[in-house]
């Protein structure tokens, strides 16, 4: 196999790392999608080609007092794609999100490296932890929640009396409660922030819905306070 041949199967390579990859962020509408994730793996495995080519080149030469430190420009790709990573992450809500996709940014980058330097087996286990982590680690690895909560309502007894069986009989635990309550309108309002420690298996949305169908509930909403 020539050489050209050799190099344009290192940058196919990449080009499917990246797509496969970009595909996934992609369906889940994340800020770095399909395009993102192959041109960070393209330009890795780009920075990988040079420095081959740059240490083959030198090595050919056998000039005396030249010589090219490995890792350089492989090392320069990664520390450069952080600024990327970086831009993927923002506060929305009150919640830190992005996280994953900028992680998996740095992961389609060591991976367009591995395709550019040629360690095809590397590349190729290394798309499949990918992909495995972000469509079914959260189905195989269950991990238990804690949320906070908090809900107004009225009727302090009879409300509380209905929260706590709903609580138990779901199996939620409360690991701690704020509470403090208003007169508005003439009426007290209560307000008790709750956090809880919720089963894996749980839908969080439905709970807040059921909750809130409650005639006592004025309003539910997460919080970080």
């Amino acid at each position: 196999m020539s050489e050209q041949w050799e190099l344009l199967i290192r940058i196919v390579t990449a080009l499917g790392i990246g797509l496969v990859v970009g595909v996934e962020r992609e369906y889940k509408n994340r800020p770095a999608g399909m395009r993102t994730h192959v041109l960070v793996c393209l330009g890795a495995c780009v920075a990988a080609l040079i420095e081959v080519k740059l240490r083959s080149e030198v090595m050919t030469l056998n000039a005396p007092g030249v010589s090219v430190v490995a890792g350089v420009i492989c090392a320069a790709a990664i520390v450069g794609i952080g600024f990327l990573g970086a831009g993927t992450i923002f506060t929305a809500q009150r919640k830190i999100v992005g996280l994953t996709t900028a992680a998996s940014l740095w992961c389609v980058a060591c991976l367009g490296l591995a395709a550019g330097l040629g360690y095809y087996w590397i590349a190729g286990a290394g798309v499949a932890c990918v992909m495995v982590t972000l469509l079914m680690m959260q189905r195989i690895v269950h991990v238990n929640t804690m949320k906070k909560v908090e809900i107004k309502f009225v009727n302090r007894s009879e409300t509380l009396s209905f929260i706590n069986e709903y609580f138990a009989s779901l199996g939620i635990k409360t690991l701690d409660i704020d509470f403090h309550v208003e007169s508005v309108e003439g009426r007290s309002v209560y307000t008790n922030i709750y956090t809880l420690h919720f089963p894996a298996s749980m839908s969080y949305p439905d709970i807040v819905n059921h909750l809130s169908e409650h005639s006592n509930v004025l309003s539910i909403r997460t919080t970080n306070t």
